[in-house]
């Protein structure tokens, strides 16, 4: 059997184990909130098992272990801190109240059906690029496109955290309840962490990209640009926007739906 077969299949035993256990703690509290943590987390527990299993020690292991680790603790600790912090998620709570009242679904199974069992392969897909980037030890040293993909990697990576901190101080300050936050990052587009997420995952598919596996691994950023710009990200979150916030529509209509772009003046008269 293939290597790259064999560490795949490694690493979906690893997520399925580490959702496994995640699912029964959230089951005991009846809150299934803190499965948005392992987003993150178990994407890093991904790149640090296929380091392990391929031997590490080169250049581009380390980089792409290195920087997807320090993307998975932050998005893993800024989740759950969101979590401590706003309590449990309404989506998960209306979704499994509604499995329960329309077919009779206790908590355990509708929560393991309806959200970790769909989080699971999506997670494995999304993060090939550490996982074949990986496999082949050729070429030792990176390349252009290899340092270019480090170097967006590491800009997404700050660009999300700035923006995640630009996020959580506005709606901090009692001043701006109900308003619209467009200031910062948030100026120049509508979803500055969505942007900065598909850097660095764009990042580290160009670093695995000079190994022949890593190169085919491009479904991995592709199908996590799908989910947030036509799936479950910008559509879900513009349309709960604009129910909420009354400025909403004007903001959409200014600022760049996900490139960061200067904002359109606003309209005459």
């Amino acid at each position: 059997m293939p290597d790259f077969i064999v560490v795949l299949a490694i690493n979906a035993g690893v997520i399925l184990a580490l959702f496994v256990v995640a699912w029964a703690i959230c089951w005991a509290m009846r809150d299934c909130t803190p499965v948005d943590s392992l987003w993150g987390l178990g994407m890093g527990l991904v790149s640090i098992a296929t380091y392990v299993q391929t031997g590490g020690g080169t250049p581009r292991r380390m980089a792409l272990t290195a920087i997807c680790v320090a993307w998975a603790l932050r998005l893993g600790g800024y989740m759950l801190w969101r979590w401590r912090d706003h309590g449990p998620d309404g989506r998960y709570v209306r979704m499994l109240d509604k499995a329960k009242a329309e077919r009779g679904w206790n908590y355990g199974y509708a929560s393991f059906r309806l959200v970790f069992m769909m989080q699971m392969p999506m997670l494995w897909l999304v993060c090939l690029p550490v996982q074949l980037g990986q496999i082949s030890a050729e070429p030792l040293k990176l390349g252009v496109v290899g340092l270019a993909g480090g170097a967006l990697a590491i800009f997404g990576l700050i660009f999300e955290t700035l923006a995640d901190f630009q996020l959580v101080r506005f709606k901090k300050n009692p001043v701006n309840e109900g308003q619209v936050m467009d200031k910062g990052l948030w100026r120049y587009t509508r979803h500055p962490n969505y942007f900065g997420d598909a850097c660095v995952w764009f990042g580290l598919w160009l670093l695995a990209a000079e190994t022949t596996l890593g190169l085919v691994s491009i479904v991995g950023p592709a199908f996590l640009l799908f989910t947030l710009t036509k799936w479950s990200g910008v559509p879900t979150v513009e349309g709960r926007m604009r129910r909420r916030k009354p400025g909403y529509e004007e903001y959409i209509r200014r600022t760049s739906g996900f490139f960061p772009l200067p904002p359109k003046p606003p309209k005459a008269g």
